[in-house]
């Protein structure tokens, strides 16, 4: 059993893959019942009850010129957003302008003053990416 729901999305695509391997083997099946084999694998009673689990929390979504804090490689900022890309459900490439530079090195021997960044971000706000410290590369703040 897999402790982590899928999102909407992604458990209905898994239904129709089950759909269409148990076709392909001979045994077809309806859409409502590889919902609920789906659910079954993840551990919910049924459908309906996997639905209402992952149907209350949307995936974070982000809209051009919405303001954002985090940090970014360990320096706090406070940024615009001025490019969102979605890349699959829950996780967004993101464009952001720095309202003040954030100096990125940790050197006293030079500095890389950054006013633009970048960063895929997943559905809880940070990117995969890990300094070596173990902290996310860019960590959005969640209201």
């Amino acid at each position: 059993m897999n402790t982590q729901p899928p999102s909407l999305i992604e458990a209905k695509e898994k239904a129709k893959q089950l759909r269409s391997k148990m076709s392909k083997s001979g045994s077809k099946i309806g859409h409502a019942q590889s919902l609920e084999r789906v659910a079954h694998q993840h551990g919910f009673r049924d459908w309906n009850s996997m639905f209402a689990a992952i149907g209350k929390d949307r995936p974070m979504a982000w809209n051009v010129g919405d303001r954002v804090t985090g940090t970014y490689l360990s320096q706090r900022f406070s940024a615009h957003v001025t490019s969102v890309s979605a890349l699959r459900p829950g996780w967004f490439k993101l464009v952001l302008q720095l309202e003040q530079a954030i100096d990125v090195v940790t050197s006293d021997a030079f500095s890389n003053q950054r006013r633009r960044i970048r960063g895929v971000v997943g559905p809880k706000a940070f990117s995969i990416e890990r300094t070596s410290n173990g902290q996310p590369h860019l960590q959005i703040d969640v209201r």
